[in-house]
Parts: structure tokens; sequence; C-alpha cells
């Protein structure tokens, strides 16, 4: 389970350069009221791009500030490269003196010598050999003993493929069978050693040529465990090289991308992919990583990115601020808008990552997942869902202002206004509206999604009432669930110390079983708003656990929408009736 502070909106460059320029960063999305979660900063914080280190001339006050951005309810994340140089004066750089001390490189093939090669730090850097169990050992020791320096709450590592800047270790890769096999895959360079150590390096597991693959999986589980112990809570690790079963130890993003309308719908396919992968916790960075954004493009990305799992704003050094505070005041209450909505379906997001931590549910999805015998559906990569019931149609194109948008055979309901999609929609590419402040949204009909009103942060949202949208099926009936706990502590579904209570309506009556109710803090928490789309007719009267509810309290729309208004705990069982 990914910590719930994690599902809020993130925000990282590379290239703040100064203390002065990330503190305005941050306090013009609070201007905004941009809901803002995480902070990060890129090896442009560290002293001279070391690990473990942080710059205390161009970011001097850096622990102090992240200490006032937890106090306000925010998360600060650090980067850790793999990477490490050998040249600091000796005594310096602990670091490094004690994983030499301790043997734990990538060797050349001789298995004795470091393989040094080139990468962020000055001079020459060495390679952590994260399969050798002391490696693990000594990577956690720094990180913990990191956490006294900068108060962090989660470790994104990096260049973990490892990217090494030039091809193969010094001096160079010799010839034979592994650094130069008779079949190379399409790479780019065409060589095994592009960027990164000659096959024939040494590990604990053998040689690199069987172990590169595995180099970001062996480096995100010993993180894992470093994160856990570090902050004493549920651990946060960000990774950009992964493996089959990395989603057990973290989440992935999917790397330096472009600037380019291209790159955004190609961030669509790559989330889906991961979610196939086993590692639901997938994003991109939002606006483009290299190259220099436009309003439109940025704005557009920043509604897509606001339905990634991930959801991260991320640019690279020497191109312009793309944050959602720095485009001004439309800019901004686009964005707004496209996050509130996010924060306000969060119950329902952290509701799916349980189901896919305890049953390896998907969590975004393509359409063909649910619509299988619908061939249509198999080819659709321009939009998607989460879990089974919402669908999410962004704007791919510049200057486009309407979608076309494909409904298979179901129930569906406009998130926006509640209006049932006309059955003549129905297994057909429809043209829908998306005027430049909106993102297509559609609830699937038979389904019940848990909400909640939204916040700045999650630490804010998650104290606010909560609502259930429940979207009716051709019969009239929908389901859902919601899964709750603090957010944050370890192994709750191991300890039991979670909430969880399933919905069903039909009938014309909604019922809520409590499955378990094992989180303490449920009891300051309580449903404020039910929503029922596709209703179709007006109830005369609503009972609520036998008693009758005020009349006053519900508003019935022409569009078959019904909005009634309690005030219930959670943890308390309903029966809701609405009559003829």
């Amino acid at each position: 389970m990914p910590p719930y502070w994690s599902l809020g909106f993130q925000l990282s460059r590379w290239g703040y350069n100064s203390m002065d320029v990330l503190e305005k960063t941050v306090e013009r999305l609070r201007q905004y009221d941009i809901p803002h979660d995480v902070q990060y900063c890129d090896i442009d914080c560290m002293e001279r791009q070391l690990d473990f280190t942080y710059d205390d001339v161009n970011f001097a006050g850096l622990p102090e500030y992240i200490k006032k951005l937890k106090n306000d309810g925010m998360h600060y994340v650090i980067i850790l490269d793999p990477f490490l140089t050998k040249d600091e004066p000796q005594g310096t750089y602990k670091p490094y003196e004690l994983g030499q001390e301790l043997g734990i490189w990538v060797n050349n093939s001789d298995g004795v010598t470091p393989a040094v090669g080139k990468a962020w730090p000055p001079g020459e850097s060495v390679y952590p050999d994260y399969t050798n169990p002391k490696t693990a050992e000594w990577w956690i020791q720094m990180c913990m003993e990191f956490k006294a320096i900068l108060d962090y709450d989660g470790i994104w590592i990096d260049m973990n493929e490892p990217s090494n800047f030039q091809n193969g270790q010094q001096p160079g890769c010799v010839e034979n069978h592994l650094n130069y096999p008779p079949y190379v895959p399409d790479i780019t360079g065409g060589l095994l050693a592009e960027k990164t150590l000659c096959p024939n390096s040494k590990t604990y597991l053998g040689y690199h040529y069987d172990t590169h693959s595995l180099f970001g999986w062996s480096q995100a589980k010993p993180t894992f465990y470093a994160s856990q112990n570090a902050t004493g809570k549920r651990a946060f690790v960000l990774s950009r090289s992964t493996f089959v079963g990395s989603g057990k130890y973290t989440g992935h993003w999917l790397g330096d991308n472009f600037s380019r309308w291209r790159d955004m719908h190609m961030s669509i396919i790559g989330m889906l992919e991961f979610n196939l992968f086993g590692i639901p916790y997938i994003g991109a960075d939002i606006c483009g990583f290299n190259e220099e954004t436009t309003y439109e493009l940025c704005l557009r990305w920043m509604q897509l990115g606001a339905f990634y799992p991930f959801s991260r704003n991320h640019n690279a050094i020497g191109h312009k601020e793309q944050d959602p505070g720095v485009f001004g005041e439309e800019f901004a209450a686009i964005s707004r808008s496209a996050l509130r909505i996010r924060y306000s379906l969060l119950p329902y997001l952290y509701t799916l990552f349980y189901h896919s931590h305890v049953s390896g549910n998907i969590v975004v999805r393509g359409l063909m997942h649910e619509f299988t015998s619908d061939p249509q559906t198999h080819e659709i990569d321009r939009a998607f869902l989460w879990g089974p019931a919402l669908m999410i149609a962004p704007v791919l194109e510049e200057g486009a202002r309407s979608v076309y948008v494909y409904f298979p055979e179901a129930s569906w309901f406009d998130f926006y206004t509640g209006r049932q999609v006309s059955p003549s929609w129905l297994k057909k590419s429809v043209e829908v509206p998306a005027p430049l402040d909106v993102i297509p949204l559609f609830i699937r009909g038979g389904y019940i999604l848990p909400t909640q009103f939204p916040a700045r942060t999650t630490v804010l949202s998650r104290l606010n009432p909560f609502s259930l949208i429940i979207a009716l099926d051709e019969q009239g009936e929908a389901s859902g669930s919601l899964f709750w706990d603090d957010g944050d502590s370890i192994d709750p579904i191991k300890r039991e110390e979670y909430f969880y209570v399933e919905y069903k309506f039909s009938n014309r009556t909604l019922k809520t079983t409590v499955i378990k109710n094992g989180y303490r803090g449920i009891t300051t928490l309580a449903y404020s708003t039910i929503q029922i789309l596709g209703f179709t007719s007006k109830p005369n009267v609503i009972f609520m656990n036998g008693e009758a509810i005020p009349s006053n309290r519900m508003h019935y729309s022409s569009n078959g929408k019904i909005t009634l208004q309690i005030s219930v705990p959670l943890f308390q069982e309903l029966t809701i009736s609405f009559g003829h």
C-alpha cells in the first residue's frame, strides 16, 4: 500500500538552484490554493551531486524549511543516485569509505577491483552492488543517518539502470561473448554497455550480463526498508528502473520524457502497461521533463496528470519553470479544479490500491480490461479507467476543444452534471465537448464511489466529510466499498488496524455493511452527502434506519440525480430506502 499522502499532488524540479526559488515556488501554489502534498529537490540540492549531502550554501536552511513544510501537513522526498564518487579527500565522505571497507561495489571481471565509471559526482564513480546483502545493510545505514540531517518522508532513486556517462567502465569492455554477444537487442547505440557497465562486470549474483535488469529491483528493496526504518512509517520509494516484482517495494515513473503532445499520449500507454506489470503506482513527468512546455500543453497535461496514480510535475534544468502556479490565475484555477476532483476521489483511489495490494487487482486499466468482448475497446489508448467505474478521456491534441469518446455497452453518467449518457451513444465514438477548463469524466453505472471533500493537503482532506456517488446500472443496482486506515502506518492490514465497509444499492435501498472496524480514527468521520445517478422518479419518502428523513434534505433534479444530505458516522451501518 502506498502512503495516503503519496496520492496527493507532488512537485519537483531539477534546477531550483537556490533556497529562495524553492520557497517562492511552493508559496505561489499556496497563494493560488492549489493542492500540494509533496515537495522534492533534485541533485542541484546536493553538495556537488554527492549522495547523502545537501548544499548548505545555495540551500542554506533546507533542514529547517523541510520541518516547516511538514508542520504545514506536507511531505518531502529526497533523491539518491546509485553511484558514489571515489575521489573525495580521505576522511570526508563516509558513504564511500564505509562501502570500500565492506567491499560492496560492482567489480570488474576479476571480481576484486571495483568497476569505475563516470556520473554526476565529481571525479570517478563506483557502483554499489545491491544484490549483495552487505550492500543492503550499508545502504539502510546511510539512509537512516541522513534522516537526521534532512527529515525526509520518502526516497526517490534515479539513474539506477545503472547509468554511466561512458560506455562501460574504465578502460573499456574487453572483447568477449558477454560484452559483445552474437545477438544484441534493438537498443540505443547497439552495445550492451551503452551508457552503463560492461556486461562481464561481477556482482554478488553473477555477471552483470545476467543481473543488469535487476539493478533497479535490487536497489528498491533495501531502499524500501531504509525508508520504513528511517521514518518509522510506511515506506515511499520511487524508482526509474524496475523489474518484475518491483511493485512490492517501489513505484515507477516513466523516465525523462519530452514536453510534446505525443509524449503526453504515450504516458497513458505506459501507465496501462505498468499496471499490467504489477506496478500500479505509476505516472509520468507532468508537462514534460525535457524541452520547453507551452501553456496549453502543460494545462492539458495537468488535467491528465491529476489522474495518474503518481501525480508529479517535474522538469529539467535549463528549462523554464512549469509548476501550476507560474502561468497565472487562469492556469492555476483550472489546475486547482482538476486536482480538487482528484482529491475528492482519493478514498476511491486508495480503496483501489487496497484491492491491488490484497488481490493483485489493477488500479488503472484500459477499457479492454472491463469490456473484453467488445473488440472496439482493444485498441483504445486515449482514454482509461480508474478501477471499473471512472472513465477519464483527456484532450491530447493542441487546440482541441472536444474529444472523441467510445462508450462501451453500459450505463454512463457525466461526472460533472450527473446526466446519463444517451443510449444512442453506446458502442459508438462520440464527440464530447472539452473546453480548456474541462477534462471529460464519466462514471459507469453499477458502481458506488466513496469521495471526500478536498483540501490543500491530504492531511486536511482526510478530516473532511465523506460522500457516496451511486451510479445505477440498467437494473437500478450498484455496489462498492471503502478501505480506510491512518494512511501511513506499517502493515495496518496484517495488524487488522483498518476500516472496511461494503455498499450495496438494490430495490431502491442502500445498505452499508461494516466488514472490519479496526481503525480507531474512524469515529471522527461521517457521511454528509449521498448522490444517486440514474434514479427514474422522485421518491415520495425516504427512510434511514427506519426513520423518515425530512424532505428538505433531499433534492431531485430532472436528469435523474438525487442529492441527500445526512450526518451519520462512517462506522454506523445504514439502510436508506427510497419510496415510490
